[in-house]
């Protein structure tokens, strides 16, 4: 559909066939289109486990790799230079790309000292013809991605390596760039703090490695520099007559191919939330006004004046409160004059004091209110709400009011990938958002087999009636683990309850080492060490995610290491992610959930008269009511995965809407 339509590497480049700035243009589905996207995403389903073609390629690539072994550095850089015709002339398939991907692991051996495996190869030709491969936890997708993206690269295609945070973006970039350099590849990456000469030459490379965020924003960038006149052919004649053109002061050379480490995370969970690209304007005169609707919304009263809705963080003021506010003393100026201006600030300021948590959405660090991402846990300092709700909570929280943000440039990242003219990408969790996928970015899934049987056990889950239960269980269990010499990784869901379970691990005398937001600068230390011996380590469920944890000597004989889940995450592919932390390749490990009937998602979803019911009924030892408190929790998880995929439908909607009014009106986003 968006990505195997291509097959072309000159179509996939930049140049006479693509143009100078290639991306693919924005379609717009009919209805017709999109149901019939909708069935083939959940008929894609029933293929994800294809492998007869993946293990016949690589059964080639291993043919192919034999006649390497004795091949020298100038033998093999002849076949390199040869390949890099025929892949620009044949494309991304058949024996050319084979034999490109049995160079790549025979250079990396060399090289990096280590081989690929066979399910690396399959995952490698998966992505390299526009799928996602679905890879378990520490199967080695960094490596994986080389093959994709050397073999890309020596057909002349641009490629971009999108990751989730900075820190594994350099780290992987310095850690392959040998591999590359071998390759005749230039490889860079971007970071945030990089100035644009820097971004533009990182963009300049063959390969460039960076985070998802960073990437999007610089494509808006390019956007406005290119502004509405952005046909091809126009900007092909600027580039031939202007020597310092529209495009010699873009940052990027087009949407060519990229591969996504941490799918799901990116295309999925991270899609609910639409990028803005802002600038700071004056608002001095409007910090009066908010402390002035905080403080008028501490007056009201909730089921009276106003009623919250905690599962979708939404607030509604009723007809009460709004007579309220008509007839309460209000402070001058004329925002206070027009209703619904007033109620809507008003609206904001009980969402800021009611519906956001400090330690959950968000840390007050030197004086500043940063906003938490809820799928990663990590800290986005670059971030605000807008709508003058990040200077509410600011007031809340009594710092310094910061100035608003002027909104120039808006997209999703749902219009963003699908703008690529190859994507493809890995994760360890994509099945149950396989006809998401594949109705919104024409992503078919492949799930590729383990290179080793997993040792991996799950132990019985535990349901307890009361917090207070869940977390004297949480103490023992780790007392008990710790006591075998085993690591135990004990997963929380805010930075609150990492902190609550230090506490009581210190009131146990259990040293552990503690990971969250507060933490990001110390994560890849901290997780990289949570499999030696005995230790224990506290981390909000998605922190560390992409960074391995090898365990110390002697651990595997003990049983490896023990993950301990707390609560249920907001979709089960997050909770797979959190298990996938233990028993990496083959290795023995366990995993336990062990939870509370007054987890925050169980007392969202279900009505306080229901919890009580449970509550009085619930044993630790009754199986029957165990079952019972299970069936629960799953069905409130999955009242949230449906609404936060109806919250991404709807904002695909209005993109599609705004794009049609924008187009209509010679703007752009």
């Amino acid at each position: 559909m968006f990505s195997s339509a291509l097959t072309s590497t000159g179509a996939m480049r930049p140049g006479l066939l693509s143009g100078r700035y290639p991306e693919r243009v924005d379609s717009e589905d009919n209805r017709i289109e999109r149901t019939v996207d909708a069935l083939q995403g959940r008929l894609a389903r029933l293929q994800i486990d294809r492998r007869n073609a993946l293990t016949k390629v690589c059964a080639a690539i291993n043919r192919f790799g034999e006649e390497l072994s004795d091949h020298d550095l100038p033998q093999l850089d002849q076949l390199r230079i040869r390949l890099c015709h025929q892949l620009r002339s044949q494309g991304l398939s058949g024996e050319p790309a084979q034999r490109a991907f049995a160079l790549i692991r025979e250079v990396a051996f060399r090289t990096l000292k280590v081989r690929h495996y066979d399910s690396q190869l399959m995952g490698g030709w998966a992505m390299l013809n526009g799928s996602l491969a679905e890879m378990e936890t520490g199967e080695g997708k960094t490596l994986t991605a080389t093959l994709t993206a050397a073999t890309a690269a020596l057909g002349g295609i641009p490629v971009h390596v999108i990751t989730v945070n900075e820190y594994l973006v350099e780290r992987d970039a310095k850690a392959m760039a040998p591999l590359y350099k071998a390759l005749g590849l230039t490889v860079g990456y971007v970071t945030e703090k990089m100035a644009p000469e820097h971004r533009r030459a990182a963009y300049a490379c063959d390969i460039t490695y960076c985070t998802n965020k960073q990437i999007a924003f610089d494509y808006l960038r390019d956007r406005m520099q290119l502004g509405n006149q952005r046909n091809q052919l126009r900007l092909q004649l600027e580039s031939a007559y202007a020597a310092q053109g529209r495009l010699g002061q873009c940052l990027l050379r087009g949407l060519c191919f990229a591969i996504i480490d941490e799918a799901d995370s990116v295309l999925i969970d991270e899609a609910r939330t639409p990028l803005i690209l802002t600038r700071s304007i004056d608002s001095s005169a409007e910090h009066a006004a908010y402390q002035a609707a905080l403080q008028l919304a501490r007056q009201l009263q909730q089921g009276q004046d106003y009623y919250l809705d905690r599962g979708r963080r939404q607030v509604q003021l009723s007809l009460d409160g709004q007579q309220r506010l008509a007839d309460c003393p209000l402070p001058e100026g004329t925002l206070w004059q027009n209703a619904r201006r007033r109620e809507g600030l008003v609206q904001q300021a009980l969402h800021a004091l009611h519906l956001l948590q400090c330690d959950r959405d968000y840390l007050v660090d030197d004086g500043k209110v940063v906003i938490i991402d809820a799928n990663t846990g990590r800290t986005m300092p670059d971030r605000s709400w807008e709508r003058g709700l990040h200077q509410l909570v600011e007031a809340k929280e009594n710092c310094s009011l910061t100035d608003a943000r002027e909104q120039l440039g808006r997209l999703t990242y749902q219009r963003f990938f699908r703008r690529y003219l190859r994507l493809a990408g890995m994760t360890g969790t994509a099945r149950e958002v396989s006809a998401e996928l594949w109705s919104v970015y024409g992503l078919r899934i492949q799930r590729i087999p383990l290179h080793r049987p997993s040792c991996r056990q799950e132990l019985p889950r535990r349901v307890y009636a009361r917090a207070e239960q869940k977390w004297a269980a949480v103490v023992d269990a780790v007392r008990d683990v710790r006591g075998q010499g085993r690591p135990v990784l004990i997963g929380t869901a805010s930075v609150a309850d990492s902190e609550l379970v230090s506490a009581r691990l210190t009131a146990a005398d259990i040293p552990h080492h503690v990971l969250n937001a507060r933490q990001n600068q110390q994560e890849a230390e901290i997780v990289s060490n949570a499999g030696r011996r005995a230790r224990v380590t506290v981390a909000t469920n998605m922190a560390g995610r992409g960074t391995d944890i090898p365990l110390g000597k002697g651990v595997a004989e003990l049983g490896g290491l023990h993950v301990i889940a707390t609560s249920c995450n907001e979709a089960r592919r997050i909770d797979r992610q959190l298990f996938g932390r233990c028993a990496r390749q083959g290795d023995p490990g366990s995993h336990q959930s062990l939870l509370s009937l007054e987890d925050e998602h169980l007392c969202q979803q279900l009505s306080p008269a229901v919890l009580k019911w449970m509550q009085r009924r619930t044993d630790g030892n009754r199986p029957l009511q165990q079952k019972l408190s299970l069936l629960c929790l799953r069905k409130a998880q999955k009242k949230i995965e449906n609404r936060h995929r109806t919250a991404r439908k709807a904002l695909l909607q209005q993109e599609r809407q705004t794009g049609r009014l924008l187009a209509f009106s010679g703007h752009l986003e």
